[in-house]
């Protein structure tokens, strides 16, 4: 008599189906969509839409220990690169050039993650031989943390 293989099954300790993007990264795939809708939308008035105040607005719905960070990355990136444009880039403020996103301010409530981040693109001229950083947890603004931001950032429009 043959017996029947049959599958065994996994047992994890969660029976939770991955389903591919969490809640929060579908939420912010919508947010970049309805940038781009508005943008587009925008056509001969972009000029006359103002970024930074959609930036600002953003920062102010943060919970209050991330707004204070945001705040100061805002500040810090204002007057170290002047000419980094602030944009909302999937709901996050960022800072672009030629219209390329340079470096953005992540907020911890974004993804449910324990620290904000302040991360840098590819178009950041940040490279230091094989491997370098481009992401940096912000816990807390100190003096020394505004100083290196500030040293990143000019570094990075250099």
């Amino acid at each position: 008599m043959k017996g029947t293989r049959t599958a065994a099954k996994s047992t994890t300790a969660t029976d939770e189906k991955y389903d591919g993007f969490t809640d929060e990264e579908r939420s912010a795939m919508k947010e970049r969509a309805q940038e781009l809708k508005s943008a587009t939308r925008r056509g001969s008035r972009a000029a006359k839409a103002d970024p930074e105040s959609e930036v600002l607005a953003k920062i102010a719905e943060m919970p209050e220990a991330d707004r204070v960070l945001a705040e100061r990355v805002h500040a810090i990136v204002k007057a170290g690169a002047p000419e980094l444009a602030p944009k909302l880039w999937y709901g996050m403020p960022a800072y672009a050039k030629n219209g390329k996103v340079v470096c953005f301010f992540q907020s911890a409530q974004k993804f449910k993650s324990r620290y904000a981040t302040l991360g840098f693109s590819d178009q950041a001229h940040l490279d230091d031989g094989a491997m370098w950083p481009t992401a940096f947890a912000l816990t807390e603004m100190t003096p020394a943390a505004e100083a290196r931001i500030g040293e990143f950032v000019r570094q990075a429009v250099s």
